[in-house]
């Protein structure tokens, strides 16, 4: 076996194309787009590049034939929030072989090393916990739009090599419909005085993401490591969430005007995704759209949910939830919404989870390796 920086189209291509022989025979697997998977190594694309580094490898067999691929980057923001210095790897695939797979954790270990790191974080994402984080280890059903797929053998791999469990990510599921309870609690609090709501427009981006900023750094500053979110990154973000985005599935709470919670959605692209072999050329283009417009969208994933402190348990999730209800229901349409992910830290988001409703359909892991001295 070798292994191969990626660093040319042939290694690029090889790097996209060689989970196609991972999945071959796997029917739930969705191909992610390759324009989201390159934009991630692509500093032009990805913001994160302008306080971090990250590369790529690809692994071949004898025959020249790729059977796995890598990466590992550097959060210099986080890297060093923890007792030791620690980067990332992430995007790991291959086939059921250990030697395969150690090698290819060892080239992270080797590549981090030398960079000053004493652990690695895997598998997350060089960029935002939103997407690609974790390793799944329970609910290997349909993934939605963002979230870790992977083969349930990679979590030997991980735990053989040593890797131990920092904390799993709970993804719970409920239908569109809330609990009567819910629902006339929310109605109180959505007409109580001085309690206001809207919708993120496009047009009106700047003051969208300035109040998401004020909000998200406030409802997560007491969490360990937590590192608050920049403008910058936002609009990376929602820049990369505007093909697919539905700006009624994107709501924001204020309370005499100040921002005090948000919730926000997106229509579960994969199942549209899953027809087009990782390609969004203008072919795939044309049928995403016809795929939409037959449809085939009936499911929302929950990205992410934020209340000030100073305003939580004041009822203003089951508020947004009622929000989105109001919108959704008349359609027809979205049946299902999913909650992903809440960390097994946050027991007040999990109390919030089962309020609604919601029941327990994936679980994901996320890994720290410490270096052996």
């Amino acid at each position: 076996m070798r292994i191969i920086e990626v660093q040319d189209a042939k290694t690029k291509k090889d790097f996209l194309e060689v989970a196609k022989l991972i999945y071959k025979n796997d029917p739930v697997w969705v191909q992610p787009l390759d324009s989201d998977i390159e934009g991630i190594f692509d500093p032009l694309r990805n913001n994160f590049h302008s306080f971090g580094e990250a590369t790529r490898w690809v692994l071949y067999d004898k025959n020249d034939k790729a059977i796995g691929r890598v990466s590992a980057f550097i959060n210099q923001r986080k890297a060093y929030q923890y007792d030791q210095p620690t980067g990332g790897m992430g995007f790991f695939e291959c086939i059921d072989d250990e030697s395969a797979a150690f090698l290819l954790f060892d080239t992270c270990q080797k590549w981090l090393i030398e960079r000053g790191m004493k652990a690695m974080d895997g598998p997350i994402n060089f960029g935002e916990n939103d997407t690609y984080w974790g390793l799944l280890i329970e609910g290997f059903i349909h993934p939605s739009f963002g979230m870790q797929y992977n083969q349930p053998y990679y979590q030997k791999f991980f735990e053989t090599y040593g890797f131990k469990q920092s904390y799993q990510q709970y993804t719970n599921t409920m239908p569109i419909a809330l609990p009567k309870r819910v629902e006339k609690i929310a109605d109180w609090v959505i007409t109580k005085p001085g309690y206001t709501f809207e919708y993120l427009t496009v047009n009106n981006f700047d003051k969208f993401t300035a109040d998401f900023e004020e909000i998200y750094n406030d409802a997560w500053k007491d969490f360990e490591n937590f590192v608050p979110i920049t403008k910058e990154i936002l609009l990376d973000s929602f820049e990369k969430m505007k093909p697919i985005m539905d700006e009624q599935l994107i709501w924001f709470a204020y309370v005499n005007g100040e921002p005090a919670s948000f919730i926000v959605c997106l229509p579960d692209a994969n199942q549209i995704i899953k027809h087009l072999n990782g390609k969004l050329n203008l072919w795939g283009k044309l049928k995403f759209v016809y795929y939409k417009w037959k449809g085939k969208m009936n499911r929302i994933r929950v990205v992410v949910m934020g209340t000030k402190q100073a305003y939580q348990n004041h009822g203003l999730e089951s508020a947004l939830f009622r929000k989105l209800q109001f919108y959704v229901l008349p359609q027809n349409h979205y049946t299902e919404a999913e909650l992903s992910w809440v960390g097994d830290f946050n027991t007040k988001m999990q109390a919030i989870h089962a309020a609604l409703g919601a029941t327990r359909s994936k679980t994901h892991a996320t890994f720290r390796f410490i270096f052996p001295e």
